[in-house]
């Protein structure tokens, strides 16, 4: 048993742990009673076989559970093959259902992931034009959606003709740790700066100039809306200063807030992830329900962020497709990456979505309950369906030594004999009867501990007791009907 323990929990699933503790717990409390059946029964007379008492083994120990949970976790993994979703392990099929923490990426996860530039809101003494341009040359070399829509704004928005890329321009991507971008142009000795706010006024910092307040209260009110600013800001002859801010607009998708809903009944905290500053993370997570949120974030922040659920003792799931998620996506407990992410991502997960859509997370974690609410309902009948068998086998055994015993043969068989078989028959059949349930699944509900116990009380349990009189009575009927047994 302290193997089997040990073993659970090096796997850190608590309903592992949980259920090979009762497994082990029944199996040697079921084996002791046996072994010390025998010498009561020498005391009183009734000395028993050893095929009699190798059949109580069998039908007291939880071989239906047992039997079972193979059948359960192939059914999982399957669910998850028909949703486009490879899992590594099935371990992480068995802790998709123990998450406590979910955590997403705002953009195309929450909200529709396609934000377009809406407006140039330029600072005073900058006019539009000249911050389209900037945006624009900053934007050239930015394949996202983003990127391609200021370009298109800076088009439409100024008379051009439009200038490409001067020669020498020396094109800064896109960092999760600089959360910005732009252009290097040596010859005209200017640089060109955007992203986020807070980094973006650093830049300027750093070149010797002053930010001022009008770009970051200009921030502060897109942000406010829902909005992403994204602060545009140049260095040249004239210094380092901000020239404004692009406004990006994104729409949070339908139906988020009540599938949020739907996970808090769970016990599910929901948190979102996201590159943007606090006053558009709070707006766009206020609108779309989520319990919590984590703004302008860094592969680091995830970590520790993770790091801090799991050391409340709190599974932890999370999307991810870039090289910088890697490290966040090897700390969760269940890592779903993209599979048009990059190698170090799907490495570090311990699941790949082949259609790459980050909120298929919510159903992985569907999947998960509907195992464990399945091994819960088929454990708890098991347990009861031993409990029932207890009837069959041990009035059996007793009943000519003790006549009194016969009270306890609630279901009249026919003989000892066949009442020894008839629950060695029926404990292999009730095996083979519930696999198709095993393999289909207990059909998931959105519902609270109490609740999934009471009804798995009282439809497995108290069909788990009944199953074994009836089953156990109609095969005796048949079994009585052999020579020598009857």
């Amino acid at each position: 048993m302290i193997g089997l323990v040990e073993g659970a929990a090096r796997q850190k699933t608590p309903n592992e742990i949980a259920l090979t503790i009762l497994l082990a717990s029944l199996t040697i409390v079921f084996l002791l009673a046996v072994v010390t059946l025998q010498p009561f029964a020498r005391y009183a007379g009734a000395e028993q076989s050893v095929t009699v008492l190798v059949a109580l083994l069998v039908c007291l120990i939880p071989t239906t559970i047992g039997a079972l949970l193979s059948a359960i976790g192939i059914a999982g993994m399957d669910r998850l093959v028909q949703r486009n979703v490879l899992a590594t392990s099935g371990r992480a099929v068995e802790a998709a259902g123990d998450i406590a923490t979910l955590l997403l990426d705002k953009t195309g996860t929450i909200t529709h992931g396609n934000r377009r530039a809406s407006a140039f809101r330029p600072v005073t003494g900058v006019g539009e034009a000249e911050l389209a341009r900037a945006a624009r040359l900053a934007s050239l070399a930015d394949e996202t959606p983003e990127g391609r829509s200021i370009v298109a704004l800076a088009e439409e928005r100024t008379p051009g003709p439009y200038e490409e890329s001067p020669a020498g321009t020396e094109h800064v991507p896109f960092t999760a740790r600089t959360r910005m971008s732009g252009v290097d142009l040596p010859a005209e000795r200017t640089r060109v700066r955007k992203g986020a706010a807070g980094s973006v006024r650093e830049w300027v910092r750093a070149g010797g100039g002053d930010p001022g307040e009008e770009a970051a209260r200009i921030a502060d009110g897109i942000a406010a809306s829902g909005g992403t600013p994204l602060l545009v800001a140049v260095e040249d002859a004239r210094g380092a200063r901000v020239l404004g801010v692009v406004h990006l607009k994104d729409v949070v998708k339908p139906g988020m807030r009540e599938r949020f809903a739907e996970l808090r009944r769970m016990g599910i905290s929901t948190v979102m992830i996201t590159g943007d500053n606090p006053l558009t993370a709070a707006a766009v997570a206020k609108d779309a329900g989520v319990d919590d949120f984590l703004a302008e974030a860094t592969p680091e922040d995830k970590l520790a962020l993770i790091r801090r659920e799991q050391a409340g003792g709190r599974l932890v799931a999370m999307t991810g497709d870039g090289t910088n998620d890697a490290p966040a996506l090897a700390q969760a407990d269940v890592g779903v990456a993209m599979n048009t992410g990059t190698s170090a991502a799907k490495e570090a997960g311990n699941m790949v979505d082949l259609d790459s859509d980050p909120t298929k997370l919510i159903e992985i974690v569907s999947i998960g309950k509907q195992l464990l609410m399945t091994r819960g309902a088929l454990t708890t009948f098991s347990i009861a369906n031993d409990v029932a068998k207890y009837f069959a086998i041990i009035p059996a055994m007793f009943t000519a030594t003790y006549p009194g015993l016969d009270r306890l043969n609630l279901m009249r068989l026919a003989s000892p004999e066949s009442a020894i078989l008839s629950a060695v028959v029926f404990n292999a059949l009730i095996i083979v009867a519930l696999v198709p349930l095993a393999l289909k699944g207990v059909r998931y509900r959105a519902a609270g501990a109490d609740q999934l116990l009471r009804r798995n009380l009282g439809l497995y349990g108290l069909g788990g007791l009944l199953a074994p009189f009836l089953g156990i009575k109609l095969i005796d009927l048949l079994v009585s009907l052999i020579p020598g047994i009857g």
